[in-house]
């Protein structure tokens, strides 16, 4: 099949609508890896990929035009048309409340593209082969990336499917052939640079992850460092994204990164800020994928979405009784002025709901009114969620180790193994990443005293975290804030593959950002007890109590940050950036149902920038 032939929009409209059901039931999202196992749906994933990015870009259903509507170059889409001086700006919501609920219907808009070029692909095989392909046609749905999941042994953070080739062998109507990977990246066709503000965009032809060099017009993607990258950084996401889980029960501060004046010490995160560091990491410097304006052309910006996505949908199960509520816009979009009073009735433009009206927040609760489910919330009871999450989310915790196997090690004995994977565990460990995990750094004998205490409650342990609240757009652009502990390096491309990095908070922001929007105030979190298990394993410290950390803290902990451009710079530089150091003792859940129970979360220190 020539992928290069005219393509059709397949009557498509621009009404976001569910998907068909099967036997009456929502399909599920896979994540990218269990797609892949299956050959028929894989293929037709990249196929349909591939045909949606030589859509000409003048139609709305192109990849150029959905991916557009996120940010740059502040098109208007499906004739939603912008309010006076908001022509130049995505329809998006950052900062924002409706931040996990605006991109619930984008993903289905183009996933809804991508089933249309699904179905008719598949027809396209010959007869003795297409009743199979078109039935796994039928239940496609767009896949996710995991990135806070322990991948396969052997394998990294990032598939190799999506970074390890530009080019793919698919099985088609006509056999194997040859494509370009619609997974490393999106050519722009044609490439009109006047629609990139910036340098270097403005000169590259198609979307880049860690260009090298980075700001040359022949510049190649090193997505092998962006995988170690990822890789080094998978204790901190996963220990963010369980934290979120076990501590965020009010959507407001769960939902969106924006400072609000009288936040308490155990609310800094969110999901926004999370999936801001997955973004400036995974498009590392100068990559689109961590900057604004342009990360949706990258094809890894749906997938990263649709995991965000899923991690909405898990925590809505659990926290069933907290949602949208109103709230002022800290950003203008392409419909929206700054100030504007969102709730969850505030229309979700430009996704329509049918010809005259738009989808609410009010609308997309229920992620099953679209024709989708993910396998860890389908048909879930909250206790088998949450059962899910400590299963797939602790393998940098000390929350679960009672209730992964080891019992009988934690009651009886003062020192525990831990260069032997628990026996219950479910979720293969990580081999060859560079991860701060105790469990996976340092062999010997952990003292559980030194961590867990025991009294009438039951069983305790305390958790450390880094809270920072700085300017959103103080370096007028994207950057990012490191931890260490001890002696960093003056090589700025080391820092993130070096094995005392405890942790980097991505600042999600664009280029050139205008004096109003870089007053906005966004907070998130780095946490350090698993960085500090492994010090106690490696005795350099006696406990987690505060008399033990808090002195170690304070001397090894070493503050470095550095732009999108690779450059470093001065924290005293950074406008509005403070970092407390909080803890609060945390009880352990007694069953694989149950999550931890954080206590009043303290102010230990501030650090010095």
């Amino acid at each position: 099949m020539n992928l290069r032939i005219s393509k059709r929009d397949f009557g498509q409209s621009s009404i976001v609508s569910s998907l068909p059901l099967i036997d009456g039931k929502p399909q599920p999202r896979l994540e990218i890896r269990e797609l892949q196992k299956n050959h028929d749906q894989w293929n037709l994933y990249l196929l349909a990929l591939s045909w949606m990015q030589y859509t000409s870009q003048d139609s709305p259903f192109s990849w150029y035009q959905i991916a557009g509507i996120h940010g740059a170059p502040g098109l208007t889409w499906g004739n939603v048309a912008p309010l006076p001086g908001n022509d130049n700006i995505g329809y998006c919501h950052h900062v924002s409340i409706l931040f996990p609920t605006w991109h619930r219907p984008y993903l289905v808009l183009y996933e809804q593209t991508l089933y249309n070029i699904v179905q008719f692909i598949a027809s396209l095989w010959p007869p003795e082969d297409v009743d199979r392909v078109q039935d796994a046609a039928r239940s496609f749905r767009i896949p996710y990336w995991d990135w806070a999941v322990t991948p396969p042994p052997g394998e990294s953070v990032l598939p190799l499917s999506i970074g390890g080739s530009s080019t793919v062998n698919v099985t088609g109507p006509n056999g194997i052939q040859s494509i370009s990977n619609p997974l490393f990246s999106f050519t722009f066709k044609p490439f009109n640079g006047s629609i990139f503000a910036d340098s270097p965009y403005n000169k590259w032809n198609e979307t880049k992850r860690a260009p090298h060099p980075n700001t040359d017009p022949n510049a190649i993607s090193n997505n092998s460092f962006v995988a170690s990258s990822l890789d080094n950084h998978l204790p901190s996401y996963q220990q963010r994204l369980y934290n979120l889980f076990a501590n965020y029960p009010n959507y407001t501060r769960f939902s969106n990164e924006g400072w609000m004046d009288g936040s308490n010490n155990g609310t800094f995160d969110s999901i926004e800020s999370l999936h801001d560091s997955v973004h400036t990491i995974g498009g590392g410097g100068w990559g689109h994928l961590a900057i604004i304006a342009y990360s949706a052309f990258d094809p890894l910006f749906f997938l990263h979405h649709a995991n965000v996505d899923r991690v909405f949908a898990m925590w809505q199960i659990i926290n069933n009784d907290s949602y949208v509520v109103p709230t002022e816009a800290v950003y203008a979009t392409h419909t929206e002025n700054q100030g504007a009073m969102e709730d969850v009735h505030s229309p979700l433009k430009p996704f329509f709901l049918n010809d005259t009206s738009f989808w609410t927040s009010d609308m997309v609760r229920d992620l099953e009114a679209f024709g989708y489910t993910y396998a860890e919330v389908a048909n879930k009871t909250r206790e088998q969620v949450i059962a899910t999450i400590n299963r797939m989310y602790t393998d940098y915790s000390p929350a679960t180790i009672a209730i992964r196997g080891n019992q009988d090690s934690v009651a009886h004995s003062n020192e525990l193994i831990v260069d032997q994977p628990p026996k219950a565990r479910t979720q293969q460990h990580l081999h060859g990443a560079r991860g701060m995990a105790w469990q996976h750094k340092s062999g010997g004998r952990f003292p559980t005293h030194a961590v867990f205490k025991v009294d009438a409650r039951g069983k305790s342990y305390r958790e450390w975290v880094a809270n920072i609240k700085v300017r959103k757009h103080a370096l007028k652009g994207s950057f990012l804030i490191h931890l260490f502990f001890g002696d960093v390096p003056d090589d700025i491309s080391s820092w993130q593959h070096l094995d005392n990095l405890i942790g980097s908070l991505g600042v999600f922001a664009d280029h050139g950002q205008s004096a109003k929007a870089h007053q906005g105030k966004v907070t998130g979190t780095i946490p350090l007890t698993s960085a500090l298990m492994r010090m106690a394993v490696e005795r350099h410290i006696s406990s987690l109590d505060p008399e033990d950390a808090e002195p170690f803290l304070r001397s090894a902990l070493q503050l470095r940050i550095s732009r999108a451009d690779g450059t470093s710079v001065n924290a005293s530089d950074v406008e509005g950036l403070t970092i407390s150091i909080v803890s609060s003792m945390v009880a352990v859940p007694v069953t694989e149902g149950q999550l931890p129970e954080w206590g009043e979360v303290e102010s230990n220190f501030d650090l010095v920038v």
